[in-house]
């Protein structure tokens, strides 16, 4: 079903080493309202919406998947220079101790990921709504990743990653409008 193409959705560029940034951006590699759980929901929920709006959940669950490649990309040029007490001194001690500085799916507090962060209700409406506010959070969490940066190269991909949840928030919502305007018809089988 897929093409894998051997590059990122969006160019990322690091202007230096940060591993204290990179603690910050893991929220968004393996958080809950991070990539992998935003791909694995949508993806999921797919299978009890209706058909008109399956392939937006297709194609955003493809594209968070592409966005967790750059997230890791970042989060790997960040750290990939640091030193061990370099790690330790921007509260990455402990995910050293544990896996070098191979990534690894937690969030910026360290908690690790988790299937309850996959919401699925089964409720077209209630999935939907619940996408909306995963994108909408992601987005301000991608916003304050930004304020905390002083990389401007890396904020060029926080920015685009930014932009692209306020497109998805958009999607969601119009498919929203989609299938309240399919409620209370009659259906023929």
């Amino acid at each position: 079903m897929w093409v894998y193409e051997k590059k990122l959705q969006y160019p990322v560029r690091v202007s230096t080493c940060n591993p204290r940034l990179a603690k910050y951006l893991i929220e968004q590699y393996g958080g809950a309202d991070g990539e992998l759980a935003a791909a694995l929901r949508y993806l999921n929920q797919r299978y009890t919406l209706p058909d008109k709006v399956i392939g937006l959940l297709t194609d955003i669950g493809t594209e968070e998947f592409a966005h967790l490649e750059m997230i890791a990309t970042m989060v790997y040029k960040l750290v990939k220079d640091a030193t061990p007490a370099q790690l330790k001194e921007a509260g990455l001690g402990d995910h050293y101790a544990d896996h070098d500085k191979a990534l690894f799916y937690h969030n910026a507090a360290g908690v690790p990921f988790t299937a309850t962060y996959i919401q699925a209700k089964g409720d077209p409406i209630a999935d939907l709504y619940e996408d909306i506010a995963a994108e909408e959070k992601a987005r301000a969490t991608y916003q304050w990743i930004i304020n905390l940066s002083d990389d401007p190269d890396l904020n060029d991909g926080l920015r685009f990653l930014r932009e692209r949840e306020i497109v998805h928030s958009q999607r969601f919502r119009e498919a929203v409008e989609i299938l309240k305007g399919e409620q209370g018809k009659k259906q023929f089988f």
